[in-house]
């Protein structure tokens, strides 16, 4: 029943944040395709893989590797994903501001779980893939928003040039 409550009251809330912001609209029906940073591609049009691994360090940072993903505008990348530390992880790409209003509600909701096209959760050993097709050039980030992930390093660049 907690979460059920939880899940309604991050609804309301993220919703108008997500609408006000313009930046985090994955998984919220057809703004999806309008995301500045894309949309979901298709697998047959992923010219390119880019394998990510997540993982801890025994001085407790955190990290992806690669930590700096570099892109075309309208190419579509595979981007397979592989948690090779000890606890969940997680993948989310957005503007810079999108992911600092979500990394906001992490912290408000540590239990919130996503079904957003732009990010996906791993458990340990777990792998999983986005196939995404980067829509416009500019800096764009990803970090994992799992309390205290982020803070502990785990975050990354995108560069989608012309």
């Amino acid at each position: 029943m907690k979460r059920i409550i939880a899940a309604a009251v991050l609804m309301a809330v993220s919703s108008g944040a997500a609408f006000a912001g313009g930046t985090h609209a994955g998984g919220h029906g057809d703004k999806a395709a309008t995301m500045p940073i894309g949309s979901p591609g298709e697998a047959g049009k992923a010219k390119r893989t880019v394998n990510i691994s997540m993982s801890e360090k025994d001085d407790g940072t955190m990290s992806f590797q690669p930590a700096v993903l570099k892109v075309k505008k309208g190419e579509t990348v595979r981007l397979k994903f592989v948690n090779k530390g000890q606890v969940d992880h997680e993948f989310v790409m957005d503007v810079h501001e999108g992911i600092m209003e979500h990394k906001a509600l992490m912290e408000k909701f540590p239990e919130m779980e996503h079904a957003d096209p732009n990010a996906i959760r791993l458990a340990p050993g777990a792998r999983g893939e986005i196939i995404w097709t980067f829509a416009n050039a500019g800096e764009f980030g990803f970090a994992c928003l799992v309390p205290g992930h982020y803070d502990s390093g785990m975050k990354g660049d995108i560069t989608v040039s012309n």
